[in-house]
């Protein structure tokens, strides 16, 4: 397994991260042997991030998580978020210290080495988002104080919501990592969109990361599984998702995949699944890839395509043309 610095925080993180959300859903509805044995199978493969948060399973995931690890009798670094409520601005510091407590009675631990924020951030403040302002002057102040007490390492953000106010947000350098969307169907945090790309524009996301020292954790590298090229789901999964700044529909989303097949036809991946996970490591910046699992076979199969390294110079060439054939549709 690779190893990978966390922008500037000193840690060293596996290149494939192990996330133990709702969409894979191993962590929340699989069984206890099956959690332990992913979780013990993780840590042989070299896997050292497992990535959580409060919302996940209704806290079961943490909860889960936290049992797993008591089991085995292995700390690796754990992160987790916090999605603030419909709260107001002077209630909001109060509900992010809240939110650690809790996440850390769920997980067992008195610590966690990064803490970060799962809401949006958008110009204007709704019930699910922050404004910049939110974040930068009273959610980061909170997030420090909670390090200085040493409940935890690092904090970061979630970075959706708005593309200007998730810029500003990390042009503020406070946060330390970001959880970035990136992948075959929205490459625009690392990539220019061709026009009437069917995508949110991140605009260049992951160099603004790297010119902040931030480490870049990326989430949906396989776009909740639609990166697979078919729309069926595994039983443990969720029986069904909203995209990220993709396509409308998943459906939709599973038909522009099959549109990058080249990929796989002229041999630069053995499947889709690889290509993504391999894109996703070719960007410099990169810290780790997260993927949700649904079982020990996907798991034993996302550690052998990292294993073989970022996609080839050949294959990355093929995307701008294979993007461009998408956008037309």
């Amino acid at each position: 397994m690779e190893y990978r610095s966390l922008g500037g925080t000193g840690l060293r993180v596996s290149a494939l991260g192990f996330g133990c959300g709702n969409i894979g859903g191993l962590l929340i509805r699989g069984s206890v042997a099956e959690r332990e044995r992913a979780v013990a199978r993780a840590i042989e493969l070299g896997i050292n991030y497992f990535d959580t948060a409060a919302s996940y399973g209704d806290g079961q995931s943490e909860e889960h998580l936290g049992r797993a690890l008591r089991a085995l009798k292995v700390s690796p670094f754990v992160g987790t978020k916090v999605r603030v409520p419909d709260v107001p601005v002077s209630a909001l510091a109060g509900a992010v210290a809240r939110g650690l407590e809790e996440s850390l009675r769920r997980l067992g631990r008195d610590r966690v080495d990064l803490f970060q924020l799962h809401n949006h951030v958008t110009a204007e403040r709704t019930s699910e988002s922050l404004t910049v302002k939110d974040v930068r002057d009273v959610v980061f102040p909170a997030m420090a104080r909670l390090a200085e007490q040493g409940k935890i390492g690092f904090y970061g953000i979630t970075a959706l919501g708005e593309t200007a106010s998730v810029l500003d947000v990390i042009g503020a350098g406070r946060a330390r990592t970001a959880q970035v969307c990136y992948n075959l169907l929205n490459p625009s945090a690392g990539h220019p969109l061709p026009p009437g790309f069917p995508a949110q524009d991140f605009g260049r996301l992951l160099e603004r990361c790297r010119e902040q020292q931030m480490g870049v954790i990326v989430i949906r590298v396989l776009a909740a599984g639609a990166l697979s090229g078919t729309e069926t789901r595994h039983p443990v999964a969720a029986p069904a998702v909203d995209p990220i700044a993709s396509a409308a529909d998943y459906a939709t989303d599973a038909r522009h995949a099959r549109m990058l097949s080249a990929l796989v036809d002229e041999g630069h991946a053995g499947s889709l699944v690889e290509a993504s996970l391999r894109f996703a490591l070719a960007a410099d910046p990169v810290s780790t890839v997260l993927l949700g699992y649904s079982s020990l076979e996907q798991l034993e199969y996302a550690a052998a395509c990292v294993n073989k390294g970022p996609l080839s110079t050949a294959a990355l060439a093929r995307l701008p043309e294979l993007w461009t054939r998408l956008a037309r549709g």
